[in-house]
């Protein structure tokens, strides 16, 4: 126990009428023995407590069948997916998105070690199973946006759509041109060639060692190979705007995926385009996509077509900002008979010369001119409305959250982290649906 009283040690410690005081000092060192178990510790209601319930309740039979340890038979038993799902999920809420650092959080956070139960989780572990998931997260999205469709907490009638862009983990200076794309990939494959070449005379030791600096080499030169590839496809995208750009256009050496886009501050940086489908009234992300698009225009379609793939209903009423005023999505959607709700351009401008900005234009196809008739009424522009306490809602809760640059490499790595903010986002919402939004508060 802490000792009650001790020598003064300064004379701040003397007290005025000349006595020594007593005052309790800390001790460290006496060991103790306490009854307590890590449920007793956690407080009851914790968000750590509303996640293992919600992720509880998940079918994770998708999670379990990729495992081979099998009861009677020899090996190591691998971590229960619900335990690597929870942390990641609390980890989320919590704006943790390395892996090191959850790590971390697992050998000395109460909520981390409550969730672990005493089992021993690493960094790689967690690593893998952020990134190597997408699939099953991808099902987990979809599975349990259902669940709220069948109890009728959540319906598809109003869906707004919004992007927002992510910095890449590339820096600006690792994106070349195709002769320099090139050189480095001959240079990539010739060191290559000499790794394996020392590794045939050296011994255990250094193998070992070679081994590593070998696949080092051998992942850059598929990188670089990538970017050549990615490079033609930026240069196509170049030349639909301007002729003759082509073989200025560069590609990363280090995300090969990743594209320079124009930021919200007009700055120009490396980043992904990621879409969030959300209702409008209940604020839940019904669809998830990343591109390497920096322009909205043409996503509408792709994400309406896989929220009618996830749950088997298409929305009604489909709103999105000025940057998807696309008229080729906009004839698609009104054709699939689903109404949109996207501002006119140019309004001031027309007015100014005394034109009509919702009257129908020469050569617009029915749909369109349908969407511009019904954008100029009072009932379409409340309805627009919804969009932002919707849409930019999604988004501000990911950046809230920590999103603002990725911390892996490749699309599909980064559709994955995009579909772990979805969960999250959803699990808030499902709480406060059901009226546990304070378990996860704070």
């Amino acid at each position: 126990m802490a000792e009650q009283s001790g020598a003064v040690r300064s004379g701040a410690e003397q007290g005025e009428s000349g006595a020594r005081p007593r005052f309790q000092r800390p001790e460290r060192r006496q060991i103790e023995w306490r009854p307590w178990s890590l449920d007793q510790l956690l407080p009851d209601p914790h968000p750590a407590r509303a996640v293992w319930d919600y992720v509880d309740g998940l079918d994770l039979s998708a999670f379990y069948a990729d495992i081979r340890a099998v009861e009677g038979a020899a090996g190591r038993s691998p971590i229960d997916p619900r335990i690597l799902l929870s942390l990641w999920l609390l980890a989320t809420l919590d704006g943790v998105g390395a892996a090191r650092r959850l790590s971390r959080l697992c050998e000395q956070h109460l909520a981390y070690l409550w969730l672990c139960g005493g089992v021993s989780v690493n960094y790689h572990t967690l690593s893998d199973f952020r990134t190597q998931a997408g699939s099953q997260l991808d099902e987990l999205l979809t599975q349990s946006v259902a669940v709220l469709l069948h109890a009728g907490l959540v319906n598809l009638h109003r869906v707004a759509q919004d992007g927002m862009r992510v910095r890449a983990s590339a820096g600006s200076s690792s994106f070349r041109r195709q002769p320099t794309l090139e050189r480095c990939l001959a240079e990539a494959e010739a060191q290559l060639q000499a790794l394996q070449e020392e590794a045939a005379v050296a011994d255990a030791e250094d193998r070992r060692v070679r081994a590593a600096r070998e696949r080092a080499t051998r992942e850059r030169a598929e990188r670089v190979q990538r970017a050549l590839e990615a490079r033609v496809d930026v240069a196509r995208r170049k030349e639909q705007h301007q002729k003759g750009t082509g073989p200025q256009a560069r590609a990363s050496t280090t995300d090969p995926d990743a594209r320079i886009m124009k930021m919200a501050d007009g700055g120009f940086r490396p980043a992904y385009n990621v879409q969030f489908a959300t209702t409008t009234d209940t604020r839940v992300i019904v669809g998830v996509d990343v591109v390497s698009a920096g322009t909205d225009g043409g996503q509408l379609g792709p994400l309406l077509e896989q929220v009618e793939s996830r749950y088997g209903q298409r929305p009604q009423d489909y709103l999105a900002d000025g940057g998807f005023n696309k008229l080729d999505d906009i004839r698609r959607l009104e054709a699939g008979q689903t109404q949109v709700y996207l501002p006119v351009m140019e309004l001031e401008q027309k007015r100014a010369k005394g034109i009509d900005p919702y009257a129908a234009l020469k050569g617009d196809p029915p749909e369109v001119a349908r969407w511009r008739e019904r954008m100029g009424t009072a009932a379409a522009q409340a309805i627009y409305r919804e969009r932002a306490a919707s849409a930019e809602l999604a988004n501000a809760g990911c950046r809230n959250r920590g999103l603002t640059q990725f911390m892996v490499r490749g699309l599909a790595k980064v559709k994955s982290v995009a579909l772990w903010q979805a969960l999250a986002h959803n699990l808030q919402r499902t709480l406060s649906l059901r009226g546990l939004g304070r378990a996860v508060a704070g």
